[in-house]
């Protein structure tokens, strides 16, 4: 397995908070937090659970990737406030540099489901919302780090699967594109859960990183099981020049539930990987191989943690 747990892990509980009166005090959980790094530091945007079951995101930031300091605002996407439905909970934010701006892509629940909004800074004080996309009930959108041919990309999950337990989630993973982040058209299906196996039901985690052999995309998968699903995280690499087409996809998960702060919390057996930065990059602006890696997710919804691996070690991992 080429991921290697922190020994710090969890790095981030819910006792890390800072108490924020009068909407988080004693929260219940910290998870599933997006990344970037900024001014040679190491920046997390939390998703943190109220037991009054509110969500908030907070900004943490690190010198090393471990050890963070926390926000004592919590972030607030600046003109979300004048949409017409309401928005019930953000949530899941994936962070991703494009032409100087940082762009957070987050899922909003509303009155018509589950909405894919986005909101743009430059100094991570202030966020402005740009909108929720047009598209119907959709999760785990991530944004590629540049533009082909003037578009944005996205990859993006459609909630289409009905759980027994009533939760509506997805099998496929898509490719978009958008002209204005807003109205998004399907370029075509990229991958699809495998019926039986580690990964039935399957979605993005962080946003793609370019290397030279592919884009190389980190995704959560779920096997089913009667007695609960087991959340876990595998790798994928995709052509850069046509990233609906898959060039390698890893036969195994390179990281599953196995330590007790992922076995045991609010969702138990999960690993979620919503955050990745990479360290080192060449000047073609290509991920070094021998560059570290570091994926922060989301275990057991209640904690965040921290696995590491190179570059080239996880692109092995596609070739399985």
């Amino acid at each position: 397995m080429p991921l290697v747990r922190s020994s710090r892990n969890p790095i981030l509980g819910r006792e890390d908070i800072p108490a924020l009166p009068p909407r988080i005090v004693d929260p219940s959980a910290v998870l599933n937090p997006g990344a970037v790094k900024y001014h040679g530091r190491y920046l997390l945007m939390l998703r943190v659970q109220t037991r009054g079951r509110e969500t908030f995101l907070l900004m943490a930031s690190s010198e090393d990737g471990v050890n963070f300091s926390l926000s004592r605002r919590p972030v607030h996407f600046a003109g979300i406030e004048d949409v017409a439905e309401t928005v019930f909970h953000v949530y899941d934010p994936r962070l991703t540099w494009l032409e100087g701006a940082c762009y957070v892509m987050f899922a909003a629940d509303t009155d018509d489901g589950c909405r894919l909004g986005t909101a743009r800074t430059t100094d991570f004080e202030t966020f402005e919302f740009l909108g929720f996309a047009a598209d119907p009930d959709l999760r785990n959108g991530v944004l590629f780090p540049e533009k082909f041919d003037g578009q944005f990309l996205r990859l993006d999950r459609p909630n289409r699967v009905r759980l027994a337990d009533g939760v509506t989630t997805g099998d496929e993973i898509f490719l978009s594109a958008s002209e204005d982040l807003i109205e998004w058209r399907p370029v075509g299906p990229v991958l699809a859960g495998r019926p039986h196996f580690w990964d039935e039901l399957i979605g993005s985690g962080p946003p793609p990183v370019k290397t030279g052999e592919g884009w190389l995309h980190v995704y959560h998968g779920i096997a089913t099981h009667g007695g609960g699903n087991i959340y876990q995280a595998g790798v994928v690499l995709l052509d850069l020049d046509d990233p609906s087409r898959v060039i390698a996809r890893g036969r195994n998960n390179i990281l599953e539930p196995r330590e007790p702060y992922e076995l045991v919390g609010q969702v138990p057996n999960v690993v979620f990987p919503t955050g990745l930065i990479v360290d080192a990059w060449d000047d073609h602006g290509f991920a070094q191989m021998e560059s570290k890696v570091r994926i922060y997710y989301g275990a057991a919804d209640t904690c965040v943690c921290l696995a590491t691996a190179k570059v080239g070690e996880l692109i092995a991992a596609c070739r399985e």
